[in-house]
Formats: structure tokens, C-alpha cells, sequence
């Protein structure tokens, strides 16, 4: 893919929070007429839909349903399903798809309603040979894998406090967000556990809603007369097929393969970086993606966080609408958005001179991974 060749020209989302009496669908349309109103392009020029299946309600060619409820009949699309990597994935797709002259103007979305709908899919019990001995819902193993990084890194629940801390605080300051309450280390310290070590608050929020995002070269964005295109300037992924018994590590992840390929794509590194969405489904993610992305060693992620080094005005601030943790629940459009948002110079915690932005995806149980940078 050429670096810049491909924009992604409007982003687009729902409320978030609880929804009663919203289906996946209605959601998904409603966040793809924003992003579309935000690239002030019309539904006719679409010739291609991308959905993420909703975790909440898994359905066959729900793409087409997505395409049809949208009333467009798509030369190109799908479903995919990497978990919270199917984001950037799909972004990735409809660039390819873009570059090799298959599609021209794309809308890629995902919407759920587990807040109101089902939440069975988050609770149920892990495959294979650990579900009879009470391995039960996907807060376990993350459990385990901040455990490990305690054990091995000395890293502290005050730390991981800390990444919780900082989403907190930007998601007080968005009024898009679904919880805007913020909170102290020694809040976090007092929220019930979930799964040792895990707190209430280590834990994303359960979200009705939709984000969407419109993708397509930067030659017609200029054509079309786009107002704001932000380019892409590297994707990359990286994925494992391995459950948690099988990996030969629990702290280290196919995250810094991905974010190795997409700065290797960008020309940049984390050097150059000046602001990251990184996905917080639980905070000992986001710690350790900065870890696998090269922003601090392995090992180190616990003391990088700390001291409002990650919050608006600290050297790396992350999740600027605050997150899984604050903003959304949801699976990570909605920082594709905030990605948007800041190269813009738009965003409600606006951080200066916000040139580079780099956004990351995960799925499973850090199974899959997917990296965006985007900058003007």
C-alpha cells in the first residue's frame, strides 16, 4: 500500500451507553450517514461495505445485511470477525481493494448492543481443557496475564491504576462519553475486584453504539472535494492462533509485529509519535501494547505510565476521548475516530501539534493484533 495514497475521509458514530430498542443494524446505518455527512459524500458514490460482526449477536453475511439496510448493493465487502482488531483489518482491506482498482469509495463499520441485548458472549467459559476448572469469561484471562507481568516485571496495581487514571480523565472531558466520572489511583485501589488483580474500573465499559468510517484514495478525496482527508500512512498486522496454555510467553504479544510493520510503512517510530489510541479493553492491554509498540522496554510499561506521562500535557498522551476504559466499550472504531479527530486538529482534548497518531487493535485474549498510523 502506498504510504498516504489512501485517506480515510470522514468518521461517524452513535450515542454511546445504553441504547434500548436498537438493533446492530440501525446503529451501523446511523454511524455510516454521520461519517458519510462528515466526508460530505453522497450514499450513491459507496461501492463497497466492510462490517465487523457484533460480538453480542453473531450472524451470517451480516455485511450484506449492513449493505442492504444502508441501501447499497457493493462491489466489494464483507464480514470480518479478529475480535477488536477487525477494525483496522477491515480499513486494510478496503485499501487494498481501493489501490487495485476494485472499489473506489468504502464505508467500514461496526456497531453492538450487549448493554442492552446479550452479554452472554463476554462470560462464557474459555475452550479446551481449562473450562471444567472454572475458567470463565474473558476478564480471566487477562487476570492471568497481568498476574504474569507482575510476577515477571514487578509491574503494580497502582500502575495499571494509573492507565485508568488517564482514560478517566480525558473521558470526563468528552461529552460524547458514556462515563465521564473521573477518578484518583486511590479510587481505582477501592473498585471491587472482578478477577484478581483485576478492579472494576481495569475493565471496559459494556457499550450500545456505533462507529463507522469512510475510506478511499486521496485523488478522489481531492475530486470529490473532501474537506478533511486524513491520510493512512502504514497498517500492520500480526496475529496468534495459540490459547494462553500454548504461548510460550504470557508479556510479550504479535502486537510489536504489527506495530513493527505499520511504522516500518509510515517511516516513522515511536519517536515521532505524537499522540496513540491504544485499545484499553483492560488496562494491563494498553501497558503492555506501549511495551510491544516500542514506546518503553519490556518490563517497563508499569513505570512509563506513571506520573501523568500518558495523560493531556505528559510526553505519550493515550486515549484522548477516553477509551474502552471511559469513552466506549465498544471494539475500537471509536478510536479510529479519535485518531481522525486529533490529526485534525478537532478533537475535544485537543494535544498540540498532533501530526502522527497511531491507533491499536486487539482481539481474544491478545490474540490478534492490528496497528494504523495516520497523520497528516
Amino acid at each position: 500500500m502506498r504510504r498516504g495514497g489512501i485517506v480515510i475521509a470522514g468518521v461517524g458514530s452513535t450515542a454511546f451507553g445504553k441504547l434500548p430498542g436498537r438493533s446492530t443494524l440501525s446503529l451501523n446505518v446511523e454511524a455510516c450517514r454521520n461519517a458519510l455527512a462528515d466526508a460530505g459524500i453522497e450514499k450513491d458514490a459507496v461501492d463497497a461495505v466492510w462490517a465487523k460482526v457484533p460480538t453480542s449477536a453473531l450472524e451470517f453475511l451480516y455485511g450484506m445485511k449492513v449493505a442492504a439496510a444502508l441501501g447499497i448493493e457493493p462491489d466489494m465487502g464483507g464480514t470480518l470477525d479478529l475480535g477488536g482488531a477487525s477494525n483496522i483489518a477491515m480499513i486494510a482491506s478496503a485499501a487494498l481493494a481501493i489501490e487495485a482498482g476494485m472499489c473506489r469509495v468504502a464505508l467500514v463499520t461496526m456497531a453492538d448492543n450487549p448493554r442492552t441485548g446479550s452479554r452472554a458472549a463476554y462470560g462464557r467459559a474459555a475452550q479446551g481443557d481449562a473450562a471444567p476448572y472454572g475458567w470463565t469469561g474473558i476478564a480471566a484471562g487477562y487476570a492471568l496475564i497481568a498476574r504474569r507481568h507482575m510476577e515477571q516485571h514487578g509491574t503494580t496495581e497502582d500502575q495499571l491504576g494509573a492507565v485508568a487514571v488517564a482514560a478517566r480523565r480525558h473521558g470526563a472531558a468528552n461529552p460524547a462519553a458514556q462515563l465521564r466520572k473521573p477518578i484518583t489511583v486511590e479510587d481505582h485501589a477501592a473498585s471491587p475486584l472482578v478477577v484478581d488483580p483485576l478492579r472494576r474500573d481495569d475493565c471496559a465499559l459494556v457499550t450500545d453504539g456505533a462507529s463507522a468510517v469512510v475510506v478511499m484514495s486521496a485523488e478522489d478525496a481531492r475530486a470529490m472535494g473532501v474537506r478533511a482527508p486524513v491520510p493512512i500512512l502504514g497498517i500492520g498486522q500480526a496475529h496468534t492462533a495459540r490459547d494462553l496454555p500454548e504461548r510460550s510467553s504470557l508479556t510479550r504479544t504479535r502486537a510489536a509485529d504489527a506495530g513493527a510493520r505499520a511504522f516500518a510503512m509510515a517511516g516513522v517510530g515511536p519517536a515521532q509519535v505524537d499522540v496513540a489510541q491504544i485499545y484499553d479493553c483492560f488496562t494491563i492491554t494498553a501497558l503492555m501494547t506501549l511495551e510491544d509498540y516500542g514506546f518503553c522496554e519490556v518490563g517497563e510499561g508499569g513505570a512509563f505510565v506513571e506520573g501523568g506521562r500518558i495523560e493531556l500535557g505528559g510526553a505519550l498522551p493515550i486515549n484522548t476521548s477516553g477509551g474502552l476504559l471511559s469513552e466506549s466499550g465498544l471494539p475500537g472504531m471509536q478510536l479510529i475516530a479519535e485518531a481522525v479527530r486529533q490529526v485534525r486538529g478537532e478533537a475535544v482534548n485537543q494535544v498540540d501539534g498532533a501530526g502522527i497518531c497511531v491507533v491499536s487493535g486487539q482481539g481474544g485474549v491478545m490474540h490478534t493484533h492490528a496497528t494504523l498510523v495516520v497523520g497528516g
